[in-house]
């Protein structure tokens, strides 16, 4: 009797306590697969479009223009949550996630008549670049609204498999498909997960954040941004980790995310294949990161957890910038991949765990603002690295990236140990 009914108790015991807790949230059950095909687009995306605007201007400069448009929309992004605190979080990501279907159909018809050029490309990056950063807003201001507190980390990790994840299929599909169909039929695939996206959101939970206490005079949207800015400036926890988010947006996403395309050329001397293998390395690791902080972030010290991961993560771009090969390269990746998560995930628990729910969209579109130190560091890359060259230029930002962190965990090691 007891092997009869087995299954069902493992699978009962997974959701209620282990690393599938989240999933006994309705919301969190359409939620998890949007946000994967979501992902996996977005990964498409960045690899077949940067691969093709190295390939066809030749220039770096061009790459690292082309990876700072894709966030553009930071500087929209606390608009979009206090637009999301106001209207629910659903209204807002299936406009974004339709919008964004719109302009892949876009580059596909232009792509399958063969009127594709740069011009047009750039033109349609820069609309995505507005909405793609708030549709991380939405995601994790919606878990916030929808998930238990003890369940906070758990769901945060699966949530963020699903970007991870993105990077390993989201990379060799959009590489493999892009060098054997071309980029026009590339994009059928991409339109069809955004289309697919936008159904699973449609039953995400539509509860709104609580209201304001009753007789509140309406704010405007301005006047909710800057109460998200008072909240960050007078909560110490918040400021900490929004200085960190800055940080390392600035001078560690740029060479393991932003650069790759560069690197995969003119250091390891592959083509988009190897590239999208260098990236799904990298994605392979954080996904581990995810799984282990699904299954015991919960557990664990977030602050503490934060400071490890980040500081183990510029200490594996050290390790990375001194490889020549892309095997080594791949190893080296994997590595910091598992530290990335830990890091990102541990930040983004302190920061949803420190947040009333009805500032979250607002504090989350602040901290959204922190993603635009990406293309700052990215367009002072590309001008370094022509200047230097990359590794010269690589080592000034580890370096710059390890010393301040070890600054701001000292100056909020309140905010961090306890």
């Amino acid at each position: 009797m007891l092997a009869a009914h087995l299954p069902e108790i493992i699978l009962k015991n997974l959701t209620s306590y282990g690393p599938l807790a989240a999933f006994q949230v309705r919301s969190f059950r359409f939620q998890w697969p949007g946000d994967l095909l979501a992902s996996w687009a977005f990964e498409m995306e960045t690899l077949i479009l940067g691969w093709y605007i190295l390939v066809e201007s030749g220039s770096v400069l061009l790459l690292t223009l082309f990876g700072s448009l894709n966030f553009l929309g930071t500087l929209l992004a606390p608009m979009f949550g206090a637009a999301g605190d106001q209207l629910g979080r659903r209204i807002m990501m299936c406009s974004m996630r339709a919008f964004l279907a719109f302009l892949a159909a876009v580059i596909m018809v232009l792509g399958l008549l063969d009127s594709l050029n740069l011009g047009l490309v750039f033109v349609v990056v820069i609309f995505g670049g507005l909405v793609r950063p708030s549709d991380i807003v939405m995601r994790n201001s919606l878990i916030g609204d929808t998930m238990p507190a003890g369940r906070l980390a758990n769901a945060l990790g699966l949530s963020r498999t699903t970007m991870d994840s993105a990077r390993i299929v989201g990379a060799l599909t959009g590489a493999g498909l892009f060098s054997v169909l071309g980029i026009g039929y590339a994009y059928v695939v991409v339109t069809a997960f955004y289309l697919i996206s936008f159904a699973f959101t449609f039953g995400v939970s539509a509860a709104r954040p609580a209201p304001a206490a009753a007789g509140a005079p309406k704010l405007s949207q301005w006047t909710e941004f800057k109460d998200g800015l008072n909240v960050v400036r007078t909560t110490p926890v918040l400021l900490a980790i929004m200085l960190l988010a800055f940080l390392i947006n600035m001078t560690a996403f740029p060479i393991s995310h932003g650069l790759m395309p560069y690197v995969a050329r003119e250091i390891f001397a592959v083509d988009e294949n190897g590239l999208g293998q260098l990236v799904a390395g990298f994605a392979t690791g954080a996904l581990t990161g995810s799984i282990f902080m699904a299954i015991a972030g919960a557990r664990g010290h977030p602050g503490r957890m934060s400071l490890f991961g980040v500081l183990g993560w510029y200490i594996c771009l050290a390790v990375f910038i001194q490889f020549e090969t892309k095997n080594a390269g791949f190893a080296a990746l994997m590595i910091m991949g598992v530290s990335h998560s830990i890091g990102m995930i541990s930040m983004s628990v302190l920061l949803l765990d420190a947040t009333e729910s009805r500032y979250r969209g607002r504090v989350m579109g602040v901290r959204m603002l922190a993603v635009y130190g990406l293309p700052i560091g990215l367009m002072a890359s590309g001008v370094l690295i022509e200047w230097i060259g990359f590794k010269a230029t690589a080592s000034i930002y580890i370096t710059t990236g390890i010393v301040l962190t070890l600054f701001i965990g000292y100056r909020w090691r309140a905010a961090f140990w306890r």
